[in-house]
């Protein structure tokens, strides 16, 4: 009987110290902003068509979540700023670094000379889901290209 009991307890023991314990870890919504419950404009849809192709419905418009996402992307999460102070430069990456996305349109080519009002960033391979901000540098420019994490509600 004294056996049997003593078997238990360290059977119990031994389950007990070999579980394990699941902490939940709750990821942040995404909380889209206000702008993107308003149609694609004409520009934001010739980047769409640039980098998509004869793809673009199938692939954006007729997903009501990666509309979303891109109209967040344009609208919200990318910004393009010039730093002409070269003491506020900050070492990072340069935009040539990055690789098109050409995976819908493989003729896409980088644009021969940059301009901040026309910059489409669904050419590139962003990382557009990685946590945290990134930033790029234009090559030869004082012009930094920040992207926002899409947790980043502002």
């Amino acid at each position: 009987m004294k056996l049997n009991i003593l078997i238990i307890l360290i059977t119990l023991v031994s389950l007990k110290s070999n579980s394990q314990v699941v902490k939940a870890t709750s990821t942040p919504l995404i909380v889209f902003n206000s702008n993107t419950s308003s149609e694609f404009t004409s520009d934001e849809l010739n980047k769409l068509k640039t980098v998509y192709g004869a793809a673009l419905k199938v692939e954006i418009l007729e997903r009501p979540i990666r509309v979303l996402a891109m109209k967040e992307i344009l609208r919200n999460r990318v910004l393009v700023k010039e730093i002409t102070d070269p003491r506020k430069h900050k070492p990072c990456p340069m935009l040539s670094e990055v690789s098109l996305f050409d995976a819908f349109a493989p003729k896409l080519k980088r644009d021969a000379a940059f301009s901040p009002n026309s910059f489409n960033p669904l050419k590139y391979n962003f990382e557009f889901h990685k946590p945290g901000f990134q930033m790029f540098r234009v090559d030869d420019s004082n012009y930094f290209i920040i992207i926002k994490p899409q947790h980043y509600n502002n």
